[in-house]
């Protein structure tokens, strides 16, 4: 995928649009899938729904939107702006946010088996956190999983993040750097590598994977995926494969 030359998507199937692609594609033929995690493959972003423990929902989810839509060119910073009105929330409001809010968006679960069934590797990669993307990694079975750590004192989150030794922030370029680094540990080139997303710090990723797919996705995400998933579930992505 290169933004710089965007296609004219067409309509593959009501709601499905292709560009730059002849389906049917051989799912077989590709050795990497990298996912985000929040409104990819789980229904919430889930700094907005801790931020809902606190009262500041609306507030967070402004930023999470236009972070998104590429309105805010620093996603560290929004992310950090949003992290810091989470001080103060119980960790446990974290795994109620898990039990009571977290579902897995449909066709997900079908997508991920048809890929492992495949032979694909599975990574998740997230500008989300530990302790929700570890659950899904375990629940769908995913190799690899990259995502942010909350920091927790007392029982309550701190407001911060804690930077990790081998790599910042989980951000656009932090994305594009891992599906990178986790093809070269896997001796493939990026022309193998999928990458699912919706927002816009999902463009550096997909734009060095071979194939890549937008699920929901906003404008900016549509208009340059060479899938774009616009009604139903991840699973009709597999009406663009042969297996």
């Amino acid at each position: 995928m290169n933004p710089s030359t965007p296609m004219t998507a067409i309509e593959h199937a009501p709601g499905l649009f292709i560009r730059g692609i002849t389906p049917p594609l051989p799912l077989s033929a590709y050795k990497l899938i990298a996912f985000d995690m929040d409104s990819t493959l789980i229904n919430i972003e889930c700094v907005d729904e801790i931020a809902a423990a606190a009262g500041r929902k609306a507030e967070v989810a402004e930023i999470t939107e236009a972070a998104m839509r590429g309105e805010i060119a620093d996603y560290k910073d929004s992310l950090r702006r949003r992290v810091a009105l989470l001080a103060g929330v119980p960790v446990s409001a974290l795994q109620q946010v898990y039990d009571e809010r977290l579902q897995l968006n449909p066709g997900v679960e079908t997508f991920v088996r048809a890929c492992q069934q495949a032979g694909l590797k599975t990574l998740l990669v997230s500008g989300g956190f530990t302790f929700f993307s570890e659950r899904v990694r375990h629940r769908l079975g995913l190799d690899f999983a990259r995502a942010n750590s909350l920091g927790v004192a007392n029982g309550r989150l701190t407001g911060t993040l804690f930077d990790r030794p081998w790599g910042d922030i989980c951000d656009g370029a932090e994305k594009r750097r891992v599906v990178l680094e986790v093809c070269e540990l896997m001796g493939i080139g990026t022309e193998q590598a999928i990458a699912v997303g919706d927002g816009a710090n999902d463009l550096p990723m997909m734009s060095v994977a071979g194939l890549s797919i937008a699920y929901h996705g906003k404008p900016a995400v549509r208009e340059q995926a060479m899938i774009s998933i616009e009604q139903g579930g991840m699973d009709r992505a597999l009406e663009v494969f042969s297996r």
